[in-house]
């Protein structure tokens, strides 16, 4: 037997599981919309200011420095040994790394003298591109190039390049040494 609900006259009413409405019901919304564009504007009324929230500090965290520089077997004096350097005193490094990409690309082509690298290399990463001068027969043209910061005051560069029909790739390697950019490592592979 199904259980009766009363209505307002207390007469008992079956209840059905079966809903039938005569007329759907309808629902009004109402958007708020904000009267100006002041996010304090809440916090004016001089009772409000009490609750309003404290603004958080956010500390910015500088990078610890990792790096310990490349020494290529050298061992030196605690006073004259290369210095490393954070990201944060450096130039930025993503428009070197394309020019100087453009130049070793030049100097392996015969077309630039390997001196205006100098400044930029270790003197072991620039013997061997002095090596290599005018090894290849044409410019190659750079494609597409990956750089990356693994650590503070290192930047790792892959960039491949198209000579002809073939695609070859250069890893790049630069340390923030002495308040400069030095290349650590350069292939072409």
């Amino acid at each position: 037997m199904a259980e009766c609900a009363c209505d307002e006259t207390g007469k008992g009413l079956p209840m059905t599981t079966q809903r039938e409405y005569e007329q759907l019901p309808t629902y009004t919304t109402t958007e708020l919309t904000p009267l100006s564009s002041d996010p304090n504007e809440d916090f004016l009324h001089p009772v409000l200011e009490i609750f309003r929230p404290a603004p958080v500090a956010v500390e910015v965290k500088k990078p610890r420095l990792y790096l310990v520089p490349s020494t290529f077997g050298e061992e030196f004096d605690a006073e004259f040994a290369p210095q490393p350097t954070s990201a944060n005193d450096l130039p930025d490094i993503n428009p070197l790394v394309l020019q100087f990409m453009y130049n070793a690309l030049e100097i392996w082509a015969g077309k630039r003298s390997p001196q205006q690298l100098q400044q930029l290399c270790h003197y072991k990463v620039f013997g061997e591109l002095q090596k290599k001068a005018g090894s290849l027969k044409e410019i190659g043209r750079v494609r597409k190039s990956r750089i990356t910061q693994p650590l503070d005051g290192i930047c790792e560069a892959t960039i491949t390049i198209r000579f002809g029909d073939r695609l070859r790739v250069v890893a790049i390697r630069f340390e923030g040494l002495d308040g400069r950019w030095l290349c650590t490592y350069l292939a072409l592979i």
